[in-house]
């Protein structure tokens, strides 16, 4: 029972409701164990090969499944380098491997190598979401205690100083485009929505590379950071869609919901250095990436969202 385990564990997370057969077994057998027990397993995004010990051998995914002949069986896949844990193994751990070797659950052994079960996606999920938040309290948890009001105030203090002057230079860049937007007043009554879909994708960005950070400290930023452009480059060809859409529904200008378009997705591509290059900062001069780069992301995605748009819009008409 995995109730025995303690309550941070693997063990108490696993589950031993998964796909597990022999290396004998082949191929089109397996796909017929799917087909017939399929509501019985609660995940089966590997299958798991294990001897006669009940010692675990090979772990093959179900995409590699079905790329192979109905009548191979899997003793092609039980020499590879298992990642595994034990139950007794903490959470956060077991979250961190995952991540790290990119895997949807983890299996967990015995001392004597057998197979009790595995750590599924959705547990790894929920760890990584409550030790994020765990560490945040925490660390809030402790300013909160330990600092004397005044000290809560040279905090803050700064930062919402941040914020002001950042208001007041966003009011700079509109006035600077005020002919572009006397010419066509549909312009200013989008610039709310302009400047809430840049935080909107940034605050996303940014909590999950924060949360990122926190787990896998040997985080390869390169490499991060292309996958995130990506994402944020189909988000904002799909937020550009919409608007395009809504805008010429509402706006009913052709050239109003280009210029919106534009400028969403140009938005949205680089808000991304933002969200991240920013926390990455105070992360690596030993700050938290969480609460010391928040309001200043904030400043910066607002002023940026509103030069692109302005200047998007100086290009169409100007």
């Amino acid at each position: 029972m995995t109730t025995l385990y303690p309550k941070d564990s693997a063990g108490r997370l696993m589950t031993a409701a998964v796909p597990v057969v022999s290396k004998e077994t082949t191929v089109g057998e397996i796909e017929s164990l799917l087909r017939s027990s399929a509501l019985t397993f609660e995940t089966v995004n590997y299958i798991y090969v294990i001897n006669g010990h009940n010692e675990l051998i090979g772990v093959v995914s179900v995409q590699e499944l079905f790329r192979m002949k109905s009548y191979e069986n899997l003793s092609a896949y039980t020499d590879r380098t298992l990642v595994t844990v034990r139950p007794y193994t903490d959470q956060e751990h077991v979250a961190h491997l995952a991540l790290k070797h990119n895997l949807k659950a983890i299996p967990v052994i015995s001392k004597d190598h057998r197979f009790l079960g595995v750590v599924p996606s959705d547990k790894i999920l929920e760890v990584l979401n409550q030790e994020h938040t765990e560490d945040v309290l925490r660390y809030v948890s402790e300013i909160l205690l330990t600092n004397s009001p005044l000290i809560h105030v040279r905090m803050r203090l700064p930062w919402l100083v941040l914020g002001l002057l950042g208001g007041v230079a966003a009011a700079y860049v509109v006035g600077m485009f005020e002919e572009i937007l006397a010419t066509e007043l549909m312009l200013a009554a989008f610039i709310p929505a302009i400047v809430y879909m840049a935080d909107a994708v940034g605050s996303q960005t940014q909590m999950l590379f924060v949360r990122a950070l926190s787990v896998d400290h040997s985080l390869k930023m390169g490499a991060y950071l292309l996958r995130e452009s990506i994402v944020n480059a189909l988000l904002g060809l799909s937020l550009a869609v919409l608007i395009f859409i809504a805008s010429l529904f509402f706006a009913g200008s052709m050239m109003i919901s280009t210029i919106l378009a534009v400028s969403i997705f140009l938005t949205v591509v680089c808000t991304v250095l933002v969200a991240i290059l920013l926390p990455w900062f105070f992360h690596v001069r030993g700050h938290d990436p969480a609460i010391a780069s928040g309001p200043l992301a904030t400043v910066v995605r607002d002023i940026l969202s509103l030069v692109i748009y302005l200047s998007v819009a100086t290009g169409f008409l100007g």
